[in-house]
């Protein structure tokens, strides 16, 4: 894999002014995620046209629904030839299954665990979910290959843990990616970019450290730099 492939940039912006202004910027991208934000401004022909641009995309929405209502969402956006989409594992295992089974053409299906903005004291007292934030997230992984997914979304502080029960072939996609001086902003369970691919991480999602930054070309290939001596 080119190590390109490997850095997904989150195209958080309400405008397509402003992602085709990024985009000039970064020749070198291969990678990049669409999430509700600019997905609900530009609706899905945007996917078709960074397809057509030769970009691989990661459609962000988080399907979660009654399993009916998940099987036609993910076969109606799988038909836009996005690379991967994703559902809440929170859904349960027959929302999972249905929305597998959904699925149109080579678009990957992955499972979001726990959000990189959620802790332990939220997960436990404001979610009411018990236990560890590594239990929860490795009990939605099991769920998620068990319905079939390719793989889940996770803090990169849970994929040693997803990879040694799940296998490698087991897809971790990881938000929660800082370089080394970065704003966290909201996020919660972080690591660098390095360390990221270190634990086993198969993409990392870099949003607002490249889209916000003065020269986000030099961001974009700092990271390919620091992920590149660790590979």
């Amino acid at each position: 894999m080119n190590l390109a492939d490997k850095i997904i940039v989150a195209l958080d912006f309400q405008e397509e002014e402003q992602l085709q202004a990024l985009l000039a910027q970064l020749p070198d991208l291969a990678f990049v995620k669409v999430g509700m934000e600019l997905f609900y401004t530009a609706g899905p022909d945007l996917v078709r046209r960074l397809k057509d641009r030769g970009l691989k995309v990661f459609l962000d929405v988080k399907v979660h629904d009654i399993p009916n209502t998940a099987f036609g969402a993910i076969n109606t956006l799988s038909k836009l030839g996005c690379d991967i989409l994703n559902v809440h594992c929170a859904g349960g295992f027959e929302m999972m299954r249905k929305a597998r089974e959904a699925l149109v053409g080579d678009t990957k299906l992955i499972g979001v665990t726990q959000l990189t903005s959620i802790d332990q004291q939220t997960m436990n007292k404001e979610l009411l979910i018990f236990g560890t934030v590594e239990d929860c997230v490795l009990h939605y992984a099991e769920l998620a290959k068990k319905a079939g997914l390719h793989g889940v979304v996770c803090s990169p502080n849970e994929v040693e843990l997803i990879k040694s029960h799940l296998g490698k072939e087991f897809i971790a996609v990881t938000p929660g990616v800082r370089p080394l001086g970065s704003d966290v902003g909201d996020q919660k369970r972080v690591m660098s970019p390095a360390q990221a691919i270190q634990a086993g991480s198969d993409y990392l999602v870099v949003g607002r450290p490249i889209t916000a930054s003065p020269d986000p070309k030099r961001t974009f290939d700092q990271i390919l730099a620091e992920i590149g001596v660790t590979v």
